[in-house]
């Protein structure tokens, strides 16, 4: 199976690079900057056309969700001309194409875990051009898959663990925010996720039900201020410094870009449809702190 994957430094693109070498079945092409960049569509089909794939995968994105407030002609380019782009080039190989989109397209009002079917309403010009990127993909290639997933971590990139270790080493107490709820989902794991669907897609034949929106986030629902303390917990069982996180509001921390405040994303449709579950929350955070730090002082002194 012949894949190619756009971008290759950020955290599931670095992901997909780990988990396609463990597959020798897999011919992999990763096209990144400069020479294949989304905010130069010019650059995008004739890399893609030249490697002849099966399947293309899209997690190359702008990222950037505050600065986006400034900078949102380059949002826009990124997220939704450069994907519409990459869509378009996998239809004309005849190739399907996996976009991958965020929960940010969502205004966090709604009491339960958002479904596909749910209105978007997204608060900030990140949410907006991934937002339009999805329908510039869709519109693109018939042949789509958009996977929606929500705060994205691993053991490398910038990302809230990452952070918080940081801050945890350098800081007596931290102060993270309580109203902000949603599925903390592993880059790893997101990976896997995806190589399995590119499996069946193109292993068992692609199928009309297979299109349109599916949500792939972590089983698991907590704050940013529970993460935070179970990721400085899980720090000090491998030696760091054990500080109280402190719960705060939204209004104690304002930044230039609006968050929702319910990020939970249901996944039952990618169960039923793809067949995938992803790990749950204190087995994907203990795998990444692994990485990170190595195993808990208990498990290294009984080995």
């Amino acid at each position: 199976m012949r894949i190619f994957i756009t971008g290759s430094d950020g955290q599931v693109a670095r992901s997909l690079r780990e988990a396609a070498a463990r597959d020798q079945a897999l011919v992999v092409a990763f096209g990144a900057r400069p020479d294949v960049d989304l905010a130069r569509p010019s650059s995008i089909g004739p890399a893609i056309a030249a490697f002849g794939p099966d399947l293309v995968i899209n997690p190359a994105a702008y990222t950037a969700v505050d600065k986006a407030e400034a900078e949102p002609d380059l949002a826009f380019a990124v997220n939704r001309d450069g994907a519409g782009a990459v869509a378009a080039a996998a239809a004309a190989c005849g190739a399907p194409v996996i976009q991958i989109s965020t929960d940010y397209v969502f205004d966090g009002a709604k009491a339960e875990p958002y479904v596909e079917s749910d209105s978007v309403a997204p608060q900030g010009v990140y949410g907006r051009s991934k937002l339009e990127g999805e329908q510039a993909v869709a519109e693109a290639n018939p042949r789509h898959v958009i996977l929606r997933t929500a705060w994205v971590y691993a053991p490398f990139g910038a990302n809230f663990v990452r952070t918080m270790l940081r801050l945890a080493a350098e800081r007596d107490s931290l102060r993270v925010v309580d109203d902000q709820v949603g599925c903390p989902t592993y880059a790893p794991d997101i990976a896997e996720a995806i190589l399995a669907i590119s499996r069946r897609i193109v292993g068992d034949g692609w199928r009309d039900d297979f299109a349109g929106l599916t949500h792939l986030a972590g089983p698991d629902a907590v704050s940013w201020c529970g993460f935070a303390r179970q990721i400085v917990a899980g720090g000090a069982a491998r030696g760091g410094r054990l500080v109280p996180v402190e719960a705060i509001t939204t209004a104690d921390f304002p930044t230039p870009a609006r968050r929702p405040a319910n990020s939970r994303l249901s996944t039952q449709r990618l169960a039923e449809r793809f067949g995938v579950a992803s790990p749950s929350l204190s087995t994907s955070l203990d795998h990444c702190l692994d990485r990170l730090i190595g195993p808990p002082l208990s498990d290294r002194r009984s080995t």
